[in-house]
């Protein structure tokens, strides 16, 4: 399909959470991303204190409010720390704009342009999933956004963990809202639809799901889409969306090169992830083939391998990161696989389960309070 609307990339990923300060500490230290510009009181902008965050191709902006009469303040009373906005680059921010709005995107943000000393800065935003801002940003100049400087603290001792970039990026809607979403995306931004998955493809003794994922013609920006389906008992996307109060981004993979090394140091970090049985490993080598990685290893540190027509992946998942049980991440390293992971949904979404029953939250339908 031709592209409508080109995008060059995932340019940022910006969180609305309660103090950023301690939030770029926990990214620092934990996840092993370093602060590379800030923007707050201290640069002369008052309504929000911002830090960029980057890992290899990977940036994190992480935004407070400095106020209660704002829309970070706002966003955070609803739905608790996470992400708010998902930024793209583009090479032409008021094409694409206009693009959008001819196929029935809401607008957020208009096309600005803001001149500085070091070149043109241009965004503009529509409405996403939920509160979620969708942002396209033109840049003409080096330096992140207008208003941010070099962060020059002392940036405490912290480890590489061999993140290097955003691999996808999940959002979780309410039932119905999938296929219209999933649309928008093929119809104004010439994607594609990579996989989909039904709710007998998503299914534990206790619930399921249903997913589809778009990708952007060149596949470096892909979008899987989840909405719930009926089951016995709540499933993890209802509990997202009660918690979240409404839809939102559920998880973020970030894909690095030595998957081992990297959830040893995340480990090591104090990162939590979800356990996995050690039976899923006693006939994993007859159910993906050969793979270079040792299995005792795999098995040591709860990471899921999967294969496809393409190759295999290797793939773990943390707790959720936020006091809700809302947003967590996915370490995902591929070897020519452009799959997700399939055949370890059932594994996966037990272990889930596990996880929101003992937080009280795996009840019959009808019974979530």
């Amino acid at each position: 399909m031709k592209t409508i609307c080109p995008l060059v990339g995932l340019d940022h990923l910006e969180f609305y959470v309660g103090n950023a300060k301690q939030a770029a500490y926990f990214y620092e230290q934990q996840f092993g991303f370093a602060p590379i510009a800030f923007r707050g009181l201290e640069t002369g902008y008052r309504k929000a204190a911002s830090y960029l965050l980057q890992q290899g191709h990977i940036q994190f902006v992480l935004s407070s409010g400095l106020g209660d009469d704002n829309t970070i303040s706002e966003m955070l009373a609803r739905h608790g720390d996470g992400v708010a906005v998902i930024a793209f680059t583009v090479t032409d921010v008021r094409q694409v704009y206009q693009t959008l709005l001819q196929h029935g995107a809401t607008a957020a943000i208009p096309p600005t342009s803001i001149d500085t000393e070091a070149g043109q800065w241009r965004f503009a935003a529509i409405h996403g999933y939920g509160d979620v801002l969708f942002k396209f940003v033109e840049r003409r100049h080096g330096i992140f956004a207008p208003g941010f400087v070099p962060y020059s603290e002392t940036i405490p001792s912290r480890r590489e963990t061999g993140l290097f970039e955003i691999d996808h990026v999940v959002g979780n809607v309410e039932l119905g809202a999938m296929d219209r979403w999933v649309n928008f995306f093929i119809q104004a931004l010439g994607f594609e639809l990579l996989a989909h998955f039904d709710d007998k493809t998503i299914v534990t003794e206790y619930s399921a799901l249903m997913s589809k994922v778009v990708q952007d013609p060149t596949g470096k920006i892909k979008l899987p889409i989840n909405e719930p389906a009926p089951g016995q008992r709540q499933s993890q996307i209802d509990e997202y969306l009660q918690f979240n109060n409404g839809p939102g981004v559920q998880h973020i993979a970030l894909a690095t090169r030595d998957i081992i090394h990297t959830v040893r140091r995340l480990k090591a970090a104090g990162v939590a992830f979800l356990k996995t049985p050690l039976t899923y490993y006693d006939s994993l080598e007859a159910r993906v083939g050969k793979i270079k990685e040792p299995i005792d290893e795999l098995a040591e540190l709860g990471i899921l391998v999967d294969r496809d027509a393409r190759g295999y992946l290797l793939q773990i998942f943390t707790q959720p990161v936020e006091d809700r049980p809302t947003l967590f991440f996915e370490i995902i390293e591929r070897h020519g696989a452009t799959s997700f992971g399939e055949g370890n949904f059932k594994a996966l979404f037990e272990a889930i389960e596990r996880e929101q029953a003992r937080r009280g939250n795996l009840e019959p339908v009808g019974r979530m309070a």
